[in-house]
């Protein structure tokens, strides 16, 4: 038996756009994406010579064939043709669930990562990705990481300049979102603004942290604060202490600002653990 090891990062969408409705009922979207530095810890037992077994350490989580973990080991033994003789994974969960931080893409883009590694990598990084868009529309970024322009239904993907040094602190409010629901409600309104993915390009080229904060934008955003203006009280209170900038990932509910130095990171930290528990202080990865 051998038991291998990976991290499963966490991401953030920087600007998120949604560009109109697929005649497959998905939506094509364009998404500057980031890898931030909370992770859930992924073990594999491979030969365990037992029936599968899937086990995590939070309650709530499916333990079974429809965990993205589970799904995407499948499909790459599947798609590889090889026998693992039994399967054991283990998840230590960090990333908050229903938060838009892709914690179940990530897990299922780190077992794909060790189990290509595992076998000798006979898929190259972009064709593990490319496998990962039949698990979910996140995973193909979470194999790759870093910063990334995402469009498509999350397929292509384009690796951009690395984030400038900065400091995210990331607050999970306890309501969770319903994606389908949002994605209706997005498609009955007129979206006002929309996020200027090729001004945020050249502020990462620009390795400009001031203009990358400007470029900020998720069309959800305001969508979910209508109907949630908890959200704006977590953002007047991160740009009270000093964020350059504060934003809705994916499709909620967690909000993240961006500040320069880590004592900014830590008042923030400190102000929104009295009322939220899950709070992080991260850096791009």
């Amino acid at each position: 038996m051998t038991t291998l090891y990976e991290g499963a990062f966490a991401k953030l969408n920087l600007t998120l756009d949604v560009l109109g409705k697929r005649d497959d009922g998905y939506h094509d979207l364009k998404s500057v994406m980031q890898t931030i530095s909370v992770r859930d810890d992924i073990e594999i037992d491979v030969g365990t010579g037992k029936p599968w077994v899937l086990k995590c350490d939070k309650e709530g989580i499916p333990t079974d064939e429809t965990n993205l973990a589970w799904k995407a080991a499948k499909l790459y033994l599947d798609t590889v043709k090889k026998d693992p003789d039994g399967l054991e994974i283990r998840i230590t969960k960090r990333i908050p669930s229903q938060a838009g931080m892709g914690g179940g893409s990530a897990d299922a883009a780190a077992v794909l990562r060790a189990l290509n590694d595992h076998y000798g990598n006979p898929l190259s990084i972009l064709a593990l990705a490319e496998l990962g868009a039949q698990v979910g529309s996140d995973v193909p970024f979470c194999v790759v990481c870093g910063t990334a322009m995402v469009e498509g239904r999350g397929e292509r993907l384009r690796k951009l300049p690395d984030m400038p040094d900065c400091i995210f602190v990331v607050c999970k409010p306890e309501f969770s979102v319903s994606t389908p629901e949002l994605y209706k409600k997005i498609d009955s309104v007129s979206i006002p603004k929309h996020p200027d993915n090729q001004a945020m390009e050249s502020a990462l080229l620009a390795g400009d942290l001031e203009k990358v904060a400007k470029n900020v934008f998720n069309v959800f955003d305001p969508v979910v604060t209508q109907d949630h203006p908890e959200l704006n009280y977590i953002k007047s209170l991160m740009h009270q202490y000093g964020a350059v900038t504060y934003q809705m990932t994916g499709s909620g509910s967690a909000v993240f600002g961006i500040v320069s130095e880590f004592e900014i990171a830590a008042v923030i930290c400190n102000m929104l653990k009295s009322n939220y528990p899950d709070v992080f202080i991260c850096k791009p990865v």
